[in-house]
């Protein structure tokens, strides 16, 4: 099975799905599954763009909308994370994931779905310690602050993904999980992206939230984005008791424009016995029932059960009879069910709504996953007020957007982060460093060089290098296997062979993907076009404007996100 992994997609799913066309008719291959890290833009109408937080002048179109109103169909079953840049009421109708358009799924604030056998998890959004205690209390229209906090992680997301005991074979996060460019090449990623050296150095860039899970999920794979940069690492875990180190292999991408390495196609094996579609995960479903009752949606900082005395309970992990239960509510059928449907209208090219409001309409997916789990829609609930709590919201407005993110609330409490220092800077700004004209950055020219990758793949077929193989080896697991074993098509334990030979990738220090041995051999799918720009311009170094020294954000929000 070949998977495709796409860096950051902006909206441009056109030109991914005709690239990888090419590259299957070129190489003669079928990839039979893409994996958008995040910044997929599923932008149904004009309504929806002024849900983004992106500068007024960069709002275009795209074409996901085609994809929505069913003139196209995906021609690959693609499966992505939000990142912060999306549409983000359309995405809070599907907290626990669901289908945007036909054969295009989204993953929810944080979930687990298992494709062929291959178990794939994720999480969406970006690290802010400023709202990351909060409840998702957001809902349409947005203020300013709410445009951005909306897509900013929560730390009862992270509890979740912490109650899994199974082993994990593709994780996926929009940014990068804190310390993970120690164990790549760091001198190469410095020498592509200046401006990162002091976070690097300082050990803050990236995520405190995606490093807890990394040490925790042990992933084969980790798949991430947000930087506009490819960047390979191997990580070997501490070995847990007497069972072998797991070895997680990261890899970022680039987003999709010209002459970028934004793609990438690794070879998976299938698992014996596992079914052809996209299915749900039991475990995954069973924490979710488990924790219901702790999800939130108010402002108000909380932090989740933990085993200090104060709790009754702090381990929603899911034991056998959790996920037998699952199974019995899902009537035995795992099979994510073909149920897409439109809650909105869709963009019409010759019929433009440039004053339409946002929607904010409950999804009849989310609807009817609640009420077979029983869960509650918290996206539904937020929008009713809540228990009694009261949201931030105001008016959506586009104007606001080329500000650098106006905070409306109060100081948050201390971080549970011991590096933190958000309470040190006395700036209105929530977003703790800009970099200012990134998108410039990134096109060279400005607005036009952006809008220039409107323009589909045309020839120069010598630039394009196309991948090779890229064997998933079957991930190691310290989990002891019971009779749900062969209901749930669990991978191997972790003496099989494939552990032994993953073991010995990572055995030094510093591996970059020259290091990796699987790696050596990728060859990486550049975006061409018949534009031309000017190849000095791309070694400059973005201006940066420091407001406050805080963990991550290193290309946080509105014009510095990209």
């Amino acid at each position: 099975m070949k998977i495709a992994v796409e860096g950051c997609c902006h909206g441009e799913l056109d030109k991914i799905y005709e690239t990888i066309a090419y590259l299957e008719k070129r190489e003669g291959v079928k990839v039979d599954l893409l994996l958008c890290c995040g910044d997929f833009q599923a932008v149904r109408n004009e309504g929806d763009m002024k849900c983004m937080a992106i500068p007024a002048k960069y709002r275009m179109m795209q074409t996901f909308y085609k994809y929505y109103s069913g003139e196209k169909k995906a021609p690959v079953l693609t499966i992505f994370i939000g990142g912060n840049h999306e549409a983000s009421n359309h995405l809070q109708e599907l907290p626990y994931g669901g289908w945007v358009a036909p054969n295009i799924y989204y993953l929810g604030y944080a979930g687990v779905i298992r494709y062929r056998g291959i178990r794939i998890g994720g999480v969406s959004g970006i690290f802010k310690s400023r709202d990351y205690r909060r409840g998702h209390h957001e809902f349409p229209p947005y203020n300013p602050d709410t445009l951005r906090s909306v897509y900013h992680i929560r730390n009862i997301e992270v509890f979740k993904l912490k109650q899994i005991r199974m082993p994990m074979d593709i994780f996926m996060s929009h940014d990068w999980p804190r310390g993970i460019y120690h164990y790549g090449s760091t001198g190469e990623l410095l020498r592509k992206k200046k401006f990162l050296r002091q976070e690097v150095e300082s050990n803050s860039l990236g995520s405190p939230a995606a490093e807890e899970l990394l040490a925790h999920l042990q992933p084969s794979y980790w798949f991430s984005a947000h930087l506009h940069v490819k960047f390979a690492a191997v990580m070997q875990h501490p070995a847990k008791g007497n069972a072998a180190p797991r070895v997680t292999k990261f890899l970022s991408l680039d987003k999709c424009l010209p002459y970028r390495e934004f793609l990438q196609i690794v070879d998976v094996p299938e698992r014996p016995g596992s079914s052809g579609g996209l299915e749900y995960d039991p475990e995954w479903l069973a924490i979710l029932k488990a924790t219901n009752s702790l999800q939130r949606i108010t402002p108000h900082p909380w932090n989740p059960p933990d085993n200090n005395g104060l709790h009754e309970r702090w381990d929603f992990s899911a034991s056998e009879a959790d996920m037998m239960q699952v199974v019995e509510d899902l009537s035995g059928e795992l099979a994510i069910p073909d149920n897409f449907c439109q809650t909105v209208t869709p963009y019409e090219p010759n019929k433009p709504q440039p004053h339409a409001t946002p929607s904010c309409s409950t999804n009849p997916q989310t609807t009817e996953l609640c009420a077979t789990l029983g869960l509650t829609d918290i996206y539904a609930l937020a929008g009713q007020g809540g228990d009694g709590f009261g949201r931030a919201q105001g008016n959506t407005g586009g104007e606001e957007d080329d500000e650098d993110g106006n905070s409306l609330g109060s100081v948050d409490e201390p971080s549970e982060y011991p590096s933190d220092t958000s309470g040190l800077s006395n700036s209105f700004n929530p977003d703790e460093i800009m970099i200012e004209d990134e998108w410039e950055e990134e096109g060279e020219k400005g607005k036009d060089d952006v809008e220039d990758t409107n323009a589909a793949v045309k020839g120069h077929v010598g630039e394009i290098h196309t991948p090779s193989h890229m064997v998933l080896p079957d991930p190691k697991s310290d989990t002891s296997h019971t009779n749900l074993s062969h209901i749930l098509n669990l991978p191997p334990p972790s003496n099989s062979p494939a552990a032994a030979c993953c073991q010995s990738v990572a055995e030094g220090e510093g591996h970059s993907e020259a290091d990796d041995d699987d790696a050596t051999a990728v060859r990486i799918l550049k975006r061409t076009s018949d534009e031309t720009g000017d190849a000095g311009s791309r070694t400059s170094t973005p201006r940066i404007k420091r407001r406050n020294q805080v963990i991550y954000t290193t290309v946080d929000d509105e014009g510095s996100e990209d």
